[in-house]
């Protein structure tokens, strides 16, 4: 079978808990070649990768992640970041002018940054070793940026912890194929599509353990009331487009664009 051919994509695991053992330098160079060779627009690389291994370093982005452990204990953290500012200065070297600061080239960074983590993690894993993917960086993108230096137009995407696990542990759950993949156009969804896709999901025990935890009657009610509240999220999004305003992304209507 097909599968087959990906079973290790397939058995994916996110490991929160490591190991001692080192990652020799020819390992992460394998892994850090593999995240650049991944697919970008126009072949621009509109993104960085730090890397950080020094532990006290480690211990300095702690807080950034929540207090999450597997920060101090992974032998590396990799942090991937949306960066225009190589791209500009080369430009500016070469007697042009500095164009994608707005949001569009953000989004483009962005997504050049994504597909540089997945390749990377998917190297990190046929070698053997593990990861994590921190989303608090979406929390903390300001105080990470000044803590990495980051300077003008380079924006924290991601943080991936990574080392060998010492944990394996169960695959976490997934939606159904037909929850996620449309074919030709989009299929919106109807009242009876959410009941049935969603139906296994929620009778899952984790599922239910999560209702009782919380004391919510439904799944839905735990993402929306507790663990992601719209409250907090509108928070984090006004400091989140001050930050990218700060960081020179928002020249999306100009003087010049008028005469």
């Amino acid at each position: 079978m097909e599968s087959q051919k990906i079973q290790s994509l397939l058995e994916r695991r996110t490991i929160r808990k490591y190991s001692d053992k080192e990652v020799s330098k020819e390992t992460l160079d394998a892994i850090l070649e593999a995240a650049i060779r991944g697919s970008n627009c126009g072949n621009m690389q509109a993104y960085s990768i730090i890397v950080t291994r020094d532990q006290k370093k480690k211990e300095g982005m702690l807080g950034f992640h929540f207090g999450q452990k597997m920060v101090v204990e992974a032998p590396i953290v990799i942090t991937v970041c949306a960066d225009l500012n190589r791209f500009h200065k080369w430009c500016l070297e070469r007697g042009t002018t500095e164009e994608y600061d707005n949001l569009l080239w953000l989004n483009i960074a962005t997504i050049d940054a994504t597909i540089a983590t997945q390749s990377l993690c998917t190297a990190a894993e046929e070698l053997g070793l593990g990861v994590c993917y921190l989303g608090t960086v979406n929390y903390m993108a300001r105080p990470i940026a000044s803590y990495l230096n980051l300077p003008k137009h380079v924006v924290p995407v991601t943080c991936i912890t990574l080392g060998y696990p010492a944990e394996n542990p169960p695959l976490t759950e997934r939606l159904p194929m037909d929850a996620v993949v449309h074919y030709e156009e989009y299929k919106d969804y109807s009242s009876e599509d959410i009941n049935n896709l969603y139906s296994d999901f929620e009778q899952l025990p984790q599922s239910k353990e999560y209702c009782r935890v919380n004391n919510q009657e439904n799944l839905a009610k735990v993402f929306t009331q507790c663990r992601y509240k719209g409250k907090d999220s509108r928070h984090f999004s006004r400091e989140y487009l001050s930050f990218i305003t700060d960081q020179g992304f928002m020249r999306n209507e100009a003087e010049e664009d008028n005469n």
